[in-house]
Formats: C-alpha cells, structure tokens, sequence
C-alpha cells in the first residue's frame, strides 16, 4: 500500500463535496487482486455460457431499479448533465442485456479439412484475466461496455477505475453477484494501475484515457506478453462544406463541442469551414449562445463543470494561446463565476493550422474553427493530427460525402452526424494515435476478449 495515501473524488460543481475517499492501496493491491483472479479463472471459464449470460442480465437488472442514485452519483462525481447521465446508465443496461444473450452466439467456425476426413475448427477461450482501465468521462458506460464481454466470454474482471469517479466505479461493480475473484474492484492511484501492464498473470489490458498513458502502458504489456487494447483520444473534426443545412449542422456541431463541457473523446474540437466562414461562424455562435450552462443537476444544462481547476486553466490557457497565435475568440473565453470549475463554452475562429488548438485534444468547451480553401484541404486539414478517431462532413451531396468519407483517416465517419455518439451494437475506435489493438462494442469485442484454438480431430483409421 502507497504509505498514507488518500485517494479522494470531489464534486466538480463543489469542489468542497467530497464524495469518497480511499485508501490507496498501491501495487500490492493490484497484485494480490490479479492473484485472486488467476484462481478463479478456470472456474469462470468452465461455467455454462448461460449461466455467465444470466449473470450480466441480473446485473442489469439491479443497475436498472438504481437508475435514478446511479444517474445522481453519476451527477455529483464528476458534473455530468443529469440528462446525459440518464440516458448513460439506460445504455449501460442495455449493453449489459446485450452481452447477456451474446453468451449464446457462436464460439467458432468450421472450415474443410486438407484430408477431407478430418474435422477442422476454430473455438474462441477466454484469454484468462482481464485488467481494464477506465476514465472518469464515462464512469458507467466504459467500465460496462469492457467488463460485460470480458466476464460473458469467461474472463476474470480486475477494474481500475479513474480516482474522480471511484464512487462509480465501486457502485457499478455492486451489481454483479459473481463467485469470489471473478470481478474485483481496486482502488489505486496510476503507480498502482501500471502494474497491470507488468503482471504475467495479466493477460489483457484494456485502457481508456490519454494518449501518453496509454502509450506506456501498450509498451509495457508488449514487454510482458499482454494483450493490449487501447482509446487514446482525438481531435475531431466536422467538414461544413458549402451546401451544409446550417439549422440542422449547427446546433449539432455547438452540442458535440460543449455538451458535457467538451469531456469525451469524441467531441468536436475543430470545425473546418469550406464557403462562407461568416455565416457558418455566425451561426455557430448563435447555436452555442443557446446551449445552458450550469447547475449539472437541472434537466435543462447541457454544459456543466469541467472536472477539476486544473482542466479549467488548461482551457482557459488553451484560449489564451490562440489568441495569441492569431486567433478570434468569438464566444466565451473566460470562467464562470460561481464556487465550480465552470468554462464558458469558447469557440475561437481563424486558428492557424499549426497552432495547439488545431491539432491537440484539450478535453474542454473549446473549439476551433478554420478556413480550408476546398474540399481537398479540408480533408488534408482533418487528418493533419497525430490523431483519428472520428470525423463528420456535413453536405446535402452524396457522391461528395462518399468521396470525403473515403478519405477521412479516421475510426468513425459521419456525415450530417455529430461527432460524438455511437451505437453499442457497432464497433468503437480509431486510426493513429486514438486507438491501439482491437476494435470495443458489439460482435468485435469478441476479437480482444477471446482468442483462436485451431482443432484438428482426425478419424483413427
């Protein structure tokens, strides 16, 4: 155990709530939890498909009668809109009811045999003990959509979850009656959490958060024979070009940017302008003018706090150095008054391509917009970021937006479609630096969760 160490999650919107604290308990934690899972792995693995399904649907069951505390928790630790923490607790049920009938897809297939006697197939296993890292952002969707498919394809569960949202974490965790080591919950700070990836009793490590983590811990794992699957961020990019129906893009693109003060990965950070940058900066403006700010707690904010007076000066610096490096700040710009760590939704225009906010991800109500001459460089812009993970076009012409969706290097392309947002069902993730390994959601993840045992059975005579 870290000696004396307090793990402790505050309330963004009041910052003197103190929702839980914990000690930390260090890499020794970490490896006594991993050595529980290791013992019960066989015992996992060997129960019935529907016995590990009827789990998860148990389990969703009990998140279902708590929807309401765990949407308020949800609200209290980490300052997520209560409309935006409702619908991520009805998803997390309905992922969880989703993996529990998954247990019963099939677990392999068969091919012809070289002899044509022989029978010759493929059959997915668990790969044993799955460590999984998730952010605060999405403290009830992440770890669901990661441990689901890990425990329903017979894994061992050891969860990490980010310090700002523990409380979460622990709840979601409650929901489960699993037998002893299948999922447990560790509370430790990152010394703790790289411990995962040097384990050899660790054979997967699935991660979400920034990409300079997240790109020790793939080196680690690689080191150690682990399984690596990483989300990373992005710096996302909505292409309006000129026959763009601005009422629709523009409210769309301001909520994609601000909702829940800009904190998800997949929020927009750049807007790339081809045609008239006035009307589609006037626009935006208005379309950001009316999203509400506030409280996180009252069903008509849509942007709350960021999650601590850190990320609020890095947004604030953010804007600075744009403006610095030539920018416009046209909205926003500054704080909120107020004892939370609020920002006002800032949307700065004429960006110079090379500046910070044009290719990094600052994880704030922050966006820039730029100029591109035409479609081509507004391509060529979106992808100049060690970035990919998702993009949107907004035209009212197919073959154009097929032509541009081609060519986006990223995970998910959109078109007349807010960056952020996906379907459960479909596969998560991104090109470059956003993503490593295999895809998350749906039917792929099964690809990380399990691997391949090729069979051979030939006749004795």
């Amino acid at each position: 155990m870290a000696p004396g160490r307090i793990l402790r999650s505050t309330s963004p919107q009041q910052p003197d709530d103190v929702v839980g604290e914990w000690p930390d308990g260090g890499k020794e934690a970490v490896e006594t939890a991993v050595s529980r899972a290791s013992r019960a792995s066989h015992e996992w693995r060997a129960a019935r498909a529907a016995d590990r399904g009827r789990a998860l649907a148990e389990a969703a069951d009990r998140m279902a009668s708590d929807a309401r505390g765990l949407a308020e928790l949800m609200v209290r630790e980490v300052g997520k809109p209560i409309s935006e923490a409702t619908g991520e607790v009805s998803r997390a049920i309905a992922i969880l009811r989703y993996y529990a009938q998954m247990a019963l897809d099939a677990d392999g297939e068969t091919y012809p045999s070289g002899s044509g006697r022989a029978w010759l197939f493929a059959r997915r296993r668990p790969r044993g003990v799955a460590g999984l890292i998730t952010p605060w952002n999405f403290p009830v969707a992440i770890p669901i959509w990661k441990l689901a498919p890990a425990l329903v394809y017979g894994n061992t569960v050891v969860l990490k979850p980010a310090t700002d949202a523990m409380a979460c974490g622990l709840r979601v965790a409650s929901y489960f009656d699993l037998p002893d080591g299948v999922l447990q919950v560790v509370s430790v700070g990152s010394l703790g959490a790289s411990r995962l990836a040097e384990l050899r009793e660790v054979d997967a490590l699935s991660f979400t958060g920034s990409s300079r983590v997240g790109t020790g811990l793939a080196v680690a794992a690689a080191g150690n024979g682990i399984a690596f699957q990483g989300e990373m961020g992005g710096s996302n990019a909505s292409i309006v070009l000129p026959d763009a129906d601005l009422a629709v893009a523009a409210p769309m693109i301001a909520s994609s940017a601000m909702a829940f003060a800009g904190q998800k990965c997949t929020a927009t950070s750049r807007v790339i302008v081809v045609g008239d940058m006035e009307r589609v900066c006037a626009a935006l403006v208005a379309a950001v003018a009316r999203l509400n700010v506030g409280d996180p707690a009252r069903p008509e904010t849509v942007v709350g706090p960021v999650i601590s007076e850190g990320a609020r000066e890095t947004a604030r610096q953010a804007a600075r150095d744009a403006e610095a490096a030539g920018g416009r700040v046209v909205a926003g710009g500054g704080s909120i008054d107020g004892a939370g760590w609020f920002v006002s939704p800032t949307l700065v225009r004429d960006v110079p391509r090379e500046a910070e906010l044009a290719c990094e991800e600052v994880f704030a109500p922050i966006c820039a917009i730029l100029a591109a001459r035409d479609v081509d460089d507004a391509i060529a812009l979106a992808n100049a970021t060690p970035y990919g993970l998702v993009a949107s076009v907004f035209t009212r012409d197919l073959d154009m937006a097929m032509s541009s969706i081609d060519r986006l290097d990223v995970g998910l392309a959109r078109v007349n479609a807010p960056t952020t947002g996906i379907d459960y069902w479909a596969p998560f993730g991104g090109a470059k630096g956003s993503s490593a390994g295999p895809r998350e959601q749906g039917k792929a993840a099964r690809e990380f969760f399990t691997k391949t045992v090729t069979v051979q059975i030939e006749p004795s005579h």
